[in-house]
Formats: structure tokens, sequence, C-alpha cells
């Protein structure tokens, strides 16, 4: 509704990752170019992580748009959260093939020959999964299993995992070691800086249409946009576009700081939530750190009723080297 007011001829922050508005700063080009380096170059595991809104699937969504025009078949994981039997059907059903009424080994081996067929045309075929981070340990060690489809040379099946960085955490553990020491490349996607949150809006002011960009969003505004979003993508296109609609309605030609931090208390962004484990953590700590003082009084206590009454502490300080000493 805003678009006719600023001159725009499509929405510039819609939430939805759309391939067109990607904005490439150093660390996006160096993990998209990781990732195509590692399907292209055939090298099995490749690893993407990053916080939640740091445009991970905006990133594959571009990864997937490429490998389209390249004959490159690929299978989606959009939904972790399924158990092995499950993942395997959906993975294979995504390539196009058969999976009613397969049993596991018959759905493996429906894959297996798909990928070697593939193969022996030189063809690249890839599996990519989102939201990896919430994968089973059960089914990332089926996901493992499924790189020994391989020639001498390459690996056969080209497998990513996208998700946050709780998948680092993950594939830490001791019985997922095998499949950690096969990853090929990683990569982790950050915040933005403050330079590259202004480049960001920007940008995709001009990509809708806007020839001033900087009249709508002010830099005082843009300062304001960075320290609450903390530099995430996601937050920064909640913030611009409900700025937007808050201007239209007092009829602003720009978004002023007060807006946005109306938006920031609408939407509850100064809130920050403690986790359960880390109130639980930090009790524990102050528990310790408490028990601790009252151990150390005690032992002064003791101490000062052990030495004759003229003894203070700088004397104690100055006992000998074999002694103990506060």
């Amino acid at each position: 509704m805003y678009k006719a007011f600023y001159n725009l001829k499509r929405n510039p922050f819609e939430i939805t990752p759309d391939p067109s508005f990607l904005f490439a700063t150093k660390k996006h080009n160096e993990a998209l170019a990781a990732l195509y380096y590692g399907v292209r170059r055939r090298k099995g595991f490749v690893v993407l992580t990053g916080e939640v809104g740091t445009g991970k699937t905006l990133l594959v969504r571009c990864l997937l748009q490429i490998l389209t025009r390249a004959n490159v078949s690929f299978a989606y994981v959009f939904n972790s959260r399924l158990n092995p039997m499950e993942f395997l059907q959906y993975v294979v059903g995504d390539f196009g093939l058969a999976t009613a009424g397969k049993t596991k080994s018959e759905l493996l081996l429906s894959l297996a020959n798909y990928v070697i067929a593939r193969s022996q045309k030189s063809w690249t075929t890839v599996l990519v999964v989102d939201e990896a981070h919430h994968l089973s340990t059960e089914v990332l060690e089926e996901i493992r299993l499924l790189t020994n489809l391989e020639s001498v040379q390459e690996k056969l099946l080209q497998i990513l995992l996208i998700g946050q960085p709780e998948l680092d955490e993950k594939l830490d553990a001791d019985n997922l070691r095998q499949l950690k020491q096969r990853i090929a490349l990683r990569s982790h996607l950050g915040p933005l800086e403050l330079d590259e949150t202004g480049d960001y809006i920007y940008r995709r002011l001009q990509l809708a249409g806007s020839v001033r960009p900087e009249i709508i969003f002010p830099m005082d505004t843009i300062l304001e946009i960075h320290r609450h979003s903390r530099g995430f993508p996601r937050l920064i296109n909640t913030l611009c576009e409900n700025g937007l609609i808050h201007a239209y309605a007092k009829q602003a030609q720009g978004v002023t700081p007060e807006i946005i931090e109306e938006i920031v208390q609408e939407f509850r962004l100064n809130i920050v939530h403690r986790s359960p484990s880390a109130d639980v953590l930090t009790t524990e700590r102050a528990a310790e750190v408490q028990q601790a003082a009252r151990t150390l009084l005690d032992l002064y206590a003791h101490l000062r009723q052990t030495q004759p009454e003229r003894t203070d502490l700088g004397t104690f300080v100055r006992t000998g080297k074999h002694e103990p000493y506060i």
C-alpha cells in the first residue's frame, strides 16, 4: 500500500527468501562459493551454519537456482524432523523415484542406481538438507552412509547440511566423529556490520525502484535499525517493512528513529529471554561462589584462633615459604 507513495515498484523487504534480492557481502560470497565449489568438484560433504535470520536459506535458494541451469539434480529437505525411514522416503521421492510400498533396502537400491546412472553421464546429484540442526543422530548416521556411494576418484552424491550453530555442536559429538571427518568444506554466516546494514537496506530499496533511498531511511534511522536488529537480515527486513507502513500512515517522507523505536516496542525486540538452562547454570555458579566464600571465611577464622592474639594478617602473610597464606 506504500509503494506508490514512495515510488517503489515492489515491496523491498519481504520476509520470504527471494534470490533476486541477494545482498552479497564478503561472507555471503565466500559461503556461496564454498557451496558451489563443493558441489561442482564433488567433494561430498559441505556444511553451512549461521544464526537465525542470517540468510542461510536465501543463499541455498540462490545456489539451487544456479544448479538448476547446470543440469544438476537435487533433493531439497526443508523439514528435518523425520526418522531415518521417513527421511529416506522423502529424499528418494524428491528425486522423482517411486517410494510406495518399498522397503528400506529397496529405497537404498533405487537411490544408488539413480546416482550411479547420473554419474556415468557425468551429471551431478545433490542432497540439500536445510534446518539440519534438527536432524537426529540416527538420521545423521544414515546420511553419512549415503556418502559411501563413491567411485575411486570422487563422491557420487554431494551432501549439503545447512543449519544453526547447534549443528556444529551436534557434529562435535564423539559418536558422529566419522561424519565430522568426512566434511570437506565448512562456512559460517554472521550478522551484518553497520556499514553493511546501510548498504543492505539501500540496495533493496534500489532494486524495488527507489532512486533516493537515503531520503526514505536516513542514516540516523539506519543506526537505530542496526542497534535493534544486531545486523540480522531477517530482523532488518521486519523493522524496515513495518517502518514503511508506519511512515506511510503518517504520510512521512522518511522513516524516523522514533518510528523504529515504536516498532521495536510492538514486536518486543528489546526483550531477551534467558533459557532455563542458563538460569540453572547461573544459580549453580552463585551457590558455588557463596560456598567458596564461606569456606575461606571459616579457614581464616580458624587460623586466627590458632595464632597468638598479637598476630595479624600482615604477620600471617610473612610466614615461611612452605606455609599457607591468604
